[in-house]
């Protein structure tokens, strides 16, 4: 990796990087209450919202009896119509302001969750599984309403001076509650004995202190400011000149720019695929290779509890590389995290459950050092090649491949299930367990999982390659421009 053309970054060692990193922290003492009540939020419906996710497969199955091909369609719906209804949720928390889209959105989970409780605990209820799938459809634009508010409620409780620190805690708090998501499937499934439904009972619960939390923490909508703030800042903050949006969207088509960042995105997408892997094909993969004790959660765990570790110990030096190529080669990490899992189990020398468990271990923390240093940097590019007054335009529109990886993953998850982890495989008009039969060698490579990941692997790994040997044309005018990236969380 080539050094970066920024003396100060060079100059400052990695120790005297990562104690300003902390140091920028002390700057949140002067944030109001408000921004804290919405940092507890973040984290209780964090841990909620990831539990959900990586459960609803498996609760669609095992609860409701969906097969993995109905199960992968109805989470599609979910988080299509999630991604969709993004587009508009912030125009809504603008329009109703703060405090009552929280209020909102919070009582439409609480809700809705409770609605997807009563499906999982009445099993003589007809049509269950169409049921929840409609449910999970009216979640979408709730979902997409607390992720606009948090954005906005950290940018309105911050000041100009503690806006950069108050969004590296709200995406380090958004991981803990990812993490804490994890061991919460474990404590309810492993712990408790209780069936998956009651992750959604989980769900209730924080939905609730939520509404307790903001109540009374979040009352005041005005922005903060300090008397550090400049004058200027409230002319820059005028409307721009407004321009028709057929004109608008000619002008950014006929950019160049932009086609050199959707190919670069379309090129990495099956980096990105891997993370819907993670709650679409792992949680069944692991239940039906190591058995149904799996530690799923604690495992898809790891992921974001190495970004919180990752972004304290790495992101104070990533300055010191080429943006491009940090992109790259932590995207060919994260592609390669797969290839563990498409190693045959017995080549690992140990039983099967626990030779998963190893490569579930490796494939992990692979996926989160990838993560670490190529998330941050594609938003650093974006920012870079964009033209000036664009970055918010084309960080939205670099979002489009990721949206169209979900839905296609989402709706082909069922089917990769079926064809390489599906629960039971027929041998000779006997359906044995897909561990059974695994063990007693009775399907080839070509039919078991190992080649499901292999395939996924090298789809990943070419994208990557393809970007390095194209590097030139990738960052042909990014070097004129020197941005400061905003934290932004990648999901």
């Amino acid at each position: 990796m080539t050094q970066s053309t920024t003396p100060a970054a060079n100059d400052k060692s990695a120790l005297e990087m990562m104690r300003a990193y902390f140091r920028d922290f002390k700057v949140l003492k002067e944030t109001r209450r408000e921004y804290w009540g919405i940092q507890i939020v973040n984290i209780l419906d964090c841990t909620a919202y990831f539990a959900l996710l990586t459960i609803a497969a498996v609760f669609l199955s095992e609860d409701l009896g969906l097969d993995d091909k109905s199960a992968g369609y109805t989470v599609t719906v979910f988080t299509s119509a999630t991604s969709i209804f993004l587009l508009f949720s912030g125009m809504t928390t603008d329009w109703l302001g703060i405090r009552r889209s929280l209020r909102l959105a919070l009582t439409g989970q609480l809700i809705l969750r409770l609605a997807m409780v009563c499906i999982g605990l009445m099993p003589s209820l007809p049509n269950r599984g169409l049921l929840a799938g409609i449910v999970f459809l009216a979640m979408a634009p709730f979902m997409a309403g607390l992720q606009t508010i948090f954005q906005s409620a950290t940018n309105r409780y911050t000041t100009k001076r503690s806006r950069s620190a108050g969004f590296n805690l709200w995406y380090l708090f958004m991981n803990i509650g990812a993490a804490a998501a994890g061991f919460s499937i474990d404590i309810v499934r492993q712990a408790l004995n209780l069936p998956s439904v009651h992750i959604f009972t989980m769900g209730v619960v924080t939905a609730l202190l939520c509404l307790i939390v903001g109540h009374f923490m979040v009352k005041n909508e005005e922005q903060l400011t300090s008397p550090d703030d400049p004058p200027e800042e409230a002319v820059e903050a005028a409307p721009a000149k407004r321009k028709n949006p057929w004109t608008a969207w000619r002008e950014i088509l006929a950019e160049k720019v932009l086609w050199r960042l959707l190919a670069l995105v379309a090129l990495i997408l099956g980096v990105r695929a891997v993370y819907a892997y993670l709650y679409l094909l792992m949680p069944k993969y692991w239940l039906r290779t190591i058995g149904p004790d799996a530690a799923f959660g604690t495992l898809n765990a790891i992921n974001p509890i190495g970004i919180v570790i990752g972004l304290v110990l790495f992101i104070p030096l990533a300055n010191k590389f080429s943006t491009f190529r940090m992109l790259v080669w932590g995207a060919m990490f994260s592609s390669i995290a797969l290839f563990p899992m498409a190693v045959p189990w017995q080549m690992y020398g140990m039983s099967i459950a626990n030779a998963h468990y190893v490569m579930a271990l490796i494939a992990m923390a692979l996926l989160t050092v990838g993560e670490v240093v190529w998330s941050p940097k594609l938003y650093e590019y974006t920012a870079q090649i964009a033209p000036k007054g664009q970055e918010g335009t084309y960080l939205g529109l670099s979002l489009i491949p990721w949206f169209v990886a979900k839905t296609m993953v989402s709706g082909f998850s069922g089917h990769l299930l079926e064809r390489w982890s599906p629960e039971k495989v027929n041998i000779d008009g006997v359906a044995v367990p897909l561990q059974q039969a695994m063990i007693n060698n009775q399907i080839g490579y070509w039919d078991r999982p190992e080649a499901m990941w292999l395939i996924l692997g090298l789809y990943a790994l070419a994208g990557c390659i393809i970007a390095a040997i194209l590097e030139k044309w990738f960052v042909a005018g990014s070097e004129k421009k020197a941005e400061t990236p905003a934290t932004s969380a990648a999901t």
